[in-house]
């Protein structure tokens, strides 16, 4: 679930992009939606809630090995770092390690502007002598660094288990992405969620409030009302699974009766059952998103877990 998130379409300027995408996803064969346009303002807040829920051990698995292995992460910050987190949303990951590193500057990257503002102007009453440089933009797109950081040791900070969200061959590219940005000898620290029994997974995509149900739907309203499409939301539900041979969880929104949804001059036609694939979530193995890592240039530098083994936190490095 996490946070693939925080894409382009939030900004005015890329409605376009937005359109775009959405039109070809849903005229596409088997349909599909990018789930980086899940993050408008309401599905911000409605995925912090998620993060909150008892069946999503994700969010507070992760906060247990940074809170946990924070002395040791801070070893690997150069002093008057700049962290740079990509897909920000809430501080709450990002504070224990500035609490813990000898960081100088924080740029958060998240593309809702609004949710964004609001955590940088909370962090910064809570930790006045930090600079902090929020940057409005698609964390999977290139975009500039401000020019504050400068030549300062950079830090990339990539929690939640946002990388399941890719493809593979996309996590590879992301991994590039991030290399390009961060530049040689920077560290980046990832959370990478592990494979596991599937009814652990199936319930935390699956929550008894309807949580994660509300934050999928809430793609559909975002495009009626941005894009001005006509999507009945009562005619669609929500549904998650395990998929073990792609070592991924899959949300899908399932049409439940035959129906056209007109889309500007389109019409996109829905059989009783036909789904709108709308986010996967791969789950790895250490040695799996190592071998990953590797292709994109990063060497690993330690791996952290919790006693369980659901979850992993990785340290790398760009040689």
């Amino acid at each position: 679930m996490n946070v693939l998130a925080r894409s382009a379409a939030s900004a005015r300027p890329q409605v376009s992009d937005f359109a775009r995408d959405v039109v070809a996803g849903l005229s596409a064969g088997r349909k599909t939606l990018p789930a980086k346009y899940f993050y408008d303002d309401h599905g911000s807040t409605l995925f912090e809630a998620i993060t909150a829920l008892p069946e999503y051990y994700p969010t507070r698995t992760e906060l247990g090995i940074l809170e946990e292995r924070a002395g040791e992460i801070a070893r690997l910050v150069p002093p008057g770092a700049a962290l740079i987190e990509l897909g920000s949303g809430s501080t709450v990951k990002a504070r224990i390690l500035l609490r813990a590193a000898p960081i100088a500057i924080y740029v958060p990257v998240d593309i809702s502007a609004g949710f964004l503002s609001a955590e940088a102007a909370r962090l910064k009453r809570d930790l006045p002598r930090l600079r902090i440089l929020p940057v409005a933009a698609d964390f999977t797109k290139p975009f500039e660094l401000p020019a504050a950081v400068g030549a300062s040791a950079r830090v990339g900070f990539f929690p939640g288990s946002t990388i399941g969200n890719f493809e593979p061959a996309e996590a590879a590219e992301f991994l590039r992405h991030a290399a390009r940005l961060l530049g040689p000898g920077a560290h980046l620290i990832v959370g990478v969620d592990l494979v596991k029994d599937a009814a652990v997974l199936n319930a935390a995509y699956n929550d008894a409030a309807g949580v994660t149900a509300a934050f999928n739907l809430n793609l559909l309203r975002r495009i009626n009302r941005e894009l001005g499409a006509d999507f009945d939301l009562e005619l669609f539900r929500h549904d998650a699974f395990y998929n073990p041979g792609k070592s991924r969880i899959e949300m899908h929104l399932t049409s439940a009766a035959a129906q056209k949804i007109h889309l500007g001059e389109h019409t996109i036609r829905f059989a009783r059952d036909e789904t709108i694939h709308t986010e996967s979530s791969y789950k790895y193995t250490i040695e799996t998103f190592r071998s990953l890592a590797a292709t994109a240039g990063w060497s690993p530098v330690a791996v952290w877990t919790d006693a369980r083994q659901y979850f992993s936190v990785h340290a790398l490095v760009l040689r």
